[in-house]
């Protein structure tokens, strides 16, 4: 490895979270910029670009200039903007965030869990009318939580389940890798999704946006759940059919649905998941929590360490799979 590597970051330098570029050794050279032209002029020199948060125009800009280029990393674990011709044809390796939201988004889809098997709306009405009237409620233990997209949203969401005496099913593409996983009780191919679906009381979608992801929980999917099925989703919104959703919601088809992430953000105007009474909506906001890009920051700078030494990255991405 050279003694000098170049990191042109894309992002405000201005940036509370991009001060923690200073713990990179002294030989790093930093080029932190937002502006097209000095992005554009620096790329040449570029070693390392670090893409922050909404910077996937800027970073299409720069790649046909990126000759030296060896490794990318995306500051957000969701890629698919960054996905274009350029990036799938240059030949540097892409990583990203994956992970450093976990905790966060595993605590949401707990939460989601809680507010159904508690009835906090009947809670919160009753509270507000001056109401006491006693009531049955659920519990999570013994309850199965199905969960689509088993990855480091997903295990986390997996381990909090099992702390609750839950049941825990798992999809995945390679089912292989989760067959000797404590917290898994039963894992499923794509193909059996439908039959794990039928069996689940709580349905985590924490899926990327990826080829065969897209509208993977939709209208068949649906009618194979339980009447009284939550589903939750933290990964990306088009992973279910949003119309599927709504006609499940709307007719009772499900109990409920608790929600981070939508097809379209920030969501529209008049949109019926604000006023369906058996949806908890979060406003992509389960995963910002104090200091949320400051530990998105620690994985870079450990992948950098890494790169500095010669050393396999954390964190690649398989461009042609999505994730």
């Amino acid at each position: 490895m050279t003694d000098s590597l170049t990191v042109v970051v894309l992002g405000n330098p201005t940036g509370e979270h991009l001060k923690q570029l200073e713990r990179l050794p002294e030989s790093a050279r930093v080029i932190a910029t937002a502006d097209e032209s000095h992005a554009v002029a620096s790329a040449p020199e570029a070693d390392v670009v670090f893409c922050d948060m909404g910077k996937a125009g800027l970073l299409k800009k720069i790649l046909p200039h990126a000759g030296k280029l060896r490794w990318i990393h995306s500051v957000s674990a969701g890629v698919e903007s960054l996905l274009f011709p350029e990036m799938l044809a240059h030949p540097a390796t892409l990583t990203n965030g994956r992970g450093a939201y976990k905790r966060s988004l595993a605590e949401f889809v707990i939460a989601g869990a809680m507010y159904f098997a508690k009835n906090m709306p009947r809670l919160l009405a009753d509270q507000k009318a001056g109401k006491w009237e006693q009531f049955y409620m659920e519990e999570l233990f013994g309850k199965t939580m199905g969960i689509v997209g088993y990855g480091e949203i997903g295990r986390a969401s997996a381990e909090k389940a099992k702390a609750f005496g839950m049941k825990v099913l798992v999809l995945r593409r390679r089912p292989e890798l989760s067959s000797s996983d404590p917290l898994v009780d039963r894992v499923y191919t794509h193909a059996d999704l439908r039959e794990m679906l039928a069996q689940c009381d709580y349905i985590v979608a924490a899926a990327p946006n990826a080829p065969g992801t897209i509208g993977l929980i939709g209208g068949a999917e649906f009618a194979v759940m339980k009447p009284t099925a939550v589903i939750m989703n933290v990964g990306r919104g088009p992973v279910i059919s949003e119309s599927a959703m709504i006609g499940a919601l709307s007719s009772g088809k499900i109990r409920g649905a608790a929600l981070d992430v939508f097809d379209k953000e920030p969501l529209p105007t008049g949109h019926p998941f604000f006023t369906l009474p058996n949806v908890l909506l979060c406003p992509h906001s389960a995963d910002r929590v104090t200091g949320w890009l400051e530990t998105a920051m620690d994985v870079f700078l450990a992948n950098y360490e890494r790169f500095e030494k010669g050393e396999e990255l954390m964190n690649v991405v398989d461009k042609k799979a999505g994730y």
